[in-house]
Formats: structure tokens, C-alpha cells, sequence
């Protein structure tokens, strides 16, 4: 591995301000998962209306990318997220209002149009102050930040239900808009340069994503980045069944164990900073993708035959969770070096399609499911084939640019 310069001190005011934009997205879907049952009793809702308030968030999460991305690019950052901001406070408050299954479900839509735009905005900012091997220091940084969401967001979420019921939780989401609204006014300065204002003014948003899906590097590292993370939403969406019901863990003991999972994507992150310092992300990406893919294949077959049970399937879970932490600070960063004047619409064109192949995997495991953690694993084991053949065939093969 290649030795990389010494880094500046680590601007860590830009940090929270960062993560917290990103983490209204988790912050939004994780709190209220334990209000679902009051929801669902309150509302007279179904099992298949409280679970649709999830969807379509999802839905939301999915599609809004796409408008912040190209607008971030040609209105600079801080129009966009403050606009995003405002959509969530108020939709936030409308959440808490609804009266019936069907205000709710719209409501979360609207919701997650408005959360989408910090994440999106946050990685273009990121890009736009930071160089490719900084980007990805930065980026595993907001991470930590982002990590803790699955873990103390559940807490939160059932502190709130407990003290005024599941509607609280949509009124603390406005407050938290507030708060970041207020930060992102006063310590958010704008980053997007006056080159990449007049490339976008040149160019329709369409034409945009339809040049960057013809650099098979971009599409490389967006693949890789997505499969990716299509192993955390199939454990997300088969952890439940697979903790609870198939290896007997108390409902009491199921957040610890999440709990444990999240912490080992944060540590991830942070030894990905320190290999940073010794390494290029696309070194570093080279070795844990296939390293990934080997302890996903061990997974697979401790499932299939059953062998350890949940003392060989949850280490070898933890191990292949953990390279979330590795891969995708590294991929998005690779992609967003690869045209920086595209900057928005590249960090839109990344979480979009993260959502929308962490949607198909988490569907598919619920269709597969068969009461044992086969599918799962094979899932996982086929997602990070993909990770492995998108960067090793289209990412790191292309020629590398020159660092900005």
C-alpha cells in the first residue's frame, strides 16, 4: 500500500454539522419503529397500512435525491437543504397531526422528500472542501455520526412513546429540524465553486445523469456502494424474525444485539480513517471487498448447513456488516472525485440507487424467508459478489484521474 500525505487537524464543528444533516434520513426511519404497535392500535391501521408508513418513506428517501442533487449543483448547497429542512419540519408536524392510516403514510413521503436532501447535500459539501483520500476520511467520519442513529434512535424512540405517546416522536423530528435549520444558517457557509454553478446552468438535469451513467467508472463505484449496502437493509428487514423467532433472543435482548452490529459498522469506519492515512481508498477497497466476499461465502454455507447455528452465523453477520464501514465512505468517495463539478447530482445518483437496491434485497428476503437464515446469507453472499464485480471490472480498472 501507498503511503498518503498527513492530513490537517479535522474540522469537527464542520463533522456534527455534516452528520447531522445526514442522519435525519435514520434518524427519521429508526425512532419510530418501536411506536408501530401504538400506531397501528391508535389509528385502527393494519398490519400492511403501519408497515406502508415504512415503504413510503423509503419511496421518499428513494426519489427526492434526484431533485436536491441537480438543484445543489446549479442554487448552491444551502438553498437546498434549508428548502429540505423546512419540508420536514412542517410534514413532520403533519405526521403528528394525522388522524387516519392513510394522512400518515402521505405524510411519510413528504417526510422523507424533505429528510433526503441532508444526506445528499452533506456528501456534496464534503467533496467540494476535500480531496479524494480526504473525502473519504470525512465521509467514514459522518458515518460514526450516522452509525449511532440504529442504535440510540430505538432508545429515544421508546423513551418518547412512553412519556407522551407515538405521536411525540414526529413532534421531537420537528424540533431536531428546527435545531438543524438553525445550525445550517449560522456555521454552514457555501462550498459549491462558481465552475460548477456554470456547468450546471449549461446542462438540463436529465442530461446530467445520463452522462454520468456513461462513465463506467461512476457506475462502478455506485454499484459496488449499493450491493453494499443492500446487505445492511436485508439484515435490517430479516433481523427480527432471524434474532427473535429463529434463535430464541428475548425482544429485551434483540437491541442489544442490533446494538452491537451498528457499533461494529462504527468501528469499521474509524479503522477505515486510520488505513487511510497509509493507503488510497481504492487500495483499500480492493482488498476488503474480496476479503467481504470470502466471509460472505462462509456465512452462506454456516446457514445452509446449520453448522454452529447462531454461534458461527452471528460472528461471521458481524464480519460482514462491518465492511459497510470500509466500502462505502471509499466508494462514494471515488465516484464523487471522478467529476466534481457534478458533485450533487453524483451524491443523488449514490443514495438513490442505495435505497433503491436496499428496497429490492429487503423484499426479496421477506419473499424468501423460510424460517432459517439461508436466505438471508445467500442474499448477502450475492449482493457482495456484485460489490466485488462492479469495482474490480468497471472501478478500479478504468485509469485513474489526476487528485483536484
Amino acid at each position: 500500500m501507498s503511503a498518503t500525505p498527513q492530513t490537517s487537524r479535522t474540522p469537527w464543528g464542520l463533522v456534527v454539522l455534516l452528520g447531522s444533516m445526514t442522519a435525519l434520513g435514520p434518524l427519521s426511519i429508526d425512532m419510530y419503529l418501536p411506536s408501530l404497535p401504538a400506531i397501528a392500535a391508535d389509528l385502527k391501521a393494519s398490519s400492511g397500512q403501519t408497515q406502508g408508513t415504512v415503504a413510503a418513506f423509503l419511496a421518499g428517501m428513494a426519489m427526492g435525491q434526484f431533485l436536491y442533487g441537480p438543484a445543489s449543483d446549479r442554487l448552491g448547497r444551502k438553498p437546498p437543504i434549508l428548502v429540505g429542512i423546512g419540508v420536514f419540519i412542517v410534514t413532520s408536524a403533519l405526521c403528528a397531526l394525522a388522524a387516519s392510516p392513510g394522512l400518515l403514510i402521505g405524510g411519510r413521503f413528504l417526510q422523507a422528500l424533505g429528510a433526503c436532501s441532508g444526506a445528499v447535500v452533506a456528501r456534496a459539501v464534503v467533496r467540494d472542501r476535500f480531496d479524494h483520500v480526504e473525502t473519504a476520511r470525512m465521509l467514514s467520519l459522518l458515518m460514526l455520526i450516522m452509525g449511532l442513529a440504529p442504535i440510540l434512535a430505538p432508545l429515544l424512540g421508546g423513551a418518547l412513546l412512553g412519556l407522551g405517546g407515538w405521536r411525540l416522536n414526529f413532534w421531537f423530528m420537528a424540533a431536531y429540524g428546527v435545531l438543524l435549520g438553525v445550525g445550517v444558517i449560522w456555521r454552514m457557509r457555501e462550498s459549491r465553486s462558481d465552475e460548477t454553478a456554470a456547468h450546471a446552468r449549461s446542462e438540463h438535469p436529465l442530461r446530467t445523469y445520463v452522462a454520468l451513467l456513461r462513465d463506467p467508472r461512476l457506475v462502478g463505484y455506485a454499484l459496488a456502494g449499493a450491493l453494499n449496502g443492500a446487505t445492511l437493509f436485508t439484515y435490517i428487514s430479516s433481523s427480527p424474525e432471524l434474532l427473535i423467532q429463529t434463535y430464541r433472543i428475548s425482544p429485551q435482548s434483540f437491541g442489544w444485539v442490533f446494538g452491537f452490529n451498528a457499533a461494529g459498522i462504527i468501528v469499521a469506519n474509524q479503522v477505515n480513517r486510520w488505513l487511510l492515512r497509509r493507503a488510497t481508498p481504492d487500495e483499500v477497497l480492493a482488498r476488503a471487498s474480496l476479503i467481504t466476499l470470502g466471509v460472505a461465502a462462509l456465512l452462506a454455507m454456516a446457514a445452509i448447513t446449520g453448522l454452529g447455528e447462531r454461534f458461527s452465523v452471528l460472528p461471521l453477520l458481524f464480519c460482514v456488516l462491518a465492511s459497510y464501514g470500509f466500502l462505502q465512505g471509499n466508494t462514494m468517495a471515488g465516484a464523487l472525485n471522478i467529476d466534481p463539478r457534478r458533485a450533487g447530482a453524483i451524491s443523488a445518483l449514490l443514495g438513490g440507487l442505495s435505497f433503491a437496491t436496499g428496497a429490492l434485497s429487503s423484499s426479496l428476503a421477506g419473499a424468501l424467508h423460510d424460517g432459517t437464515p439461508a436466505p438471508m446469507a445467500l442474499i448477502m453472499l450475492v449482493a457482495l459478489a456484485g460489490s466485488a464485480l462492479a469495482l474490480h471490472t468497471l472501478a478500479l480498472k478504468q485509469p485513474r484521474p489526476a487528485r483536484v
